[in-house]
């Protein structure tokens, strides 16, 4: 997608993100929702990387949006040194989602291929937020294919408006199988140890009436069993060449219960998310997240936690990688 030349007053909006060029980005604080809504001003670099790593802003694709549109406005009343400087200490705010050093590459190699004109590096941002939404649709077309009538779904995390900037990568089918009459109830699974799916799915769920249980993680398998779950949507913030796919911890667990259960398991992603330059010998980085975020909850100050943020699911527990383009079958593009 070419954009004209900017101006000031492009104003860019989604559910979760605004920016504009004459004040700058703000981000919707993803830590407080339900029960609050408070838009974010995100002034500075530290600020930036401090509301990825704090989760204010979450979900692959928009943790590469927001940080290449606040690179852009940066670049706008910085030299290039300061924001080569920004752009190597962004990329670094999370290791494992891949979008964000996938969409901070792309704005800068439009930034040095137009003699660092920051223009073209705030342009190139832009485009992804455009390009975002419109790989959401193209998404949501392939899944809803994959729905037949009356279907019950469980999905995991938050894959919607908010971990997008558009209507969401899993989610993204759920709410089109939704207005097709073809998705009939959602399980959204908690996500411990933070809530994305009792906090936020639910909240974007709620905002679009559809009917839906909060479920915790550890009721999937009976639900299963019990025959309530016809399909699972998840996301994925990475995805490697030999098919595995990094996502929210507990995605694995899923996995294995679908395979058992014979339970469809897709998982729904752009193309910005595939990771093909990892070699394969070359070991994933999982993000270990503070233990806090375990024991906190229960007011735990005698044990010590584990808290990696990620797992991987092998290729061979994936019925289907449904892209923009098109759905994959095992063994994938291998």
């Amino acid at each position: 997608m070419e954009l004209m030349p900017l101006t000031m007053n492009h104003k860019i909006k989604s559910l979760s993100l605004a920016y504009d060029p004459a004040q700058g980005l703000r981000l919707l604080d993803q830590t407080l929702l339900p029960s609050q809504v408070s838009w974010v001003p995100i002034s500075s670099p530290e600020h930036m990387i401090e509301a990825i790593q704090s989760l204010k802003v979450r979900g692959a694709p928009l943790i590469g949006i927001s940080a290449s549109l606040f690179l852009g406005h940066y670049s706008l009343s910085h030299t290039p040194s300061q924001t080569y400087q920004v752009y190597e200490d962004l990329k670094k705010a999370r290791p494992t989602a891949v979008n964000l050093a996938n969409n901070l590459n792309s704005c800068w190699q439009n930034y040095l291929t137009h003699n660092n004109d920051p223009q073209f590096l705030l342009q190139k941002a832009i485009e992804l937020f455009y390009q975002d939404q419109e790989l959401c649709f193209a998404m949501a077309k392939q899944g809803v294919s994959l729905l037949n009538s009356n279907e019950s779904v469980l999905t995991y995390c938050n894959t919607g408006s908010l971990a997008t900037a558009g209507i969401g990568t899993a989610l993204g089918v759920i709410k089109q199988g939704f207005e097709q009459g073809l998705i009939k109830h959602v399980y959204a699974s908690e996500t411990r140890p933070l809530g994305q799916g009792a906090r936020l799915t639910a909240y974007e769920l709620s905002q679009l009436k559809i009917p839906h249980h909060v479920i915790c993680d550890n009721m999937a398998a009976t639900l299963m069993a019990e025959q309530l779950v016809t399909k699972i949507f998840v996301g994925a913030d990475r995805i490697t060449k030999k098919g595995e796919v990094a996502n929210k911890i507990g995605t694995l667990n899923l996995a294995i219960l679908a395979a058992h259960f014979k339970i469809p398991f897709y998982v729904v992603a752009p193309s910005t998310t595939f990771d093909f330059e990892t070699s394969d010998d070359q070991k994933m980085v999982i993000e270990q997240r503070n233990q806090s975020e375990v024991l906190g909850i229960w007011n735990n100050s005698i044990s010590t936690a584990l808290n990696p943020a990620f797992d991987i699911t092998p290729p061979t527990l994936i019925t289907g990688i449904v892209t923009e383009n098109l759905i994959s079958t095992y063994p994938f593009w291998a």
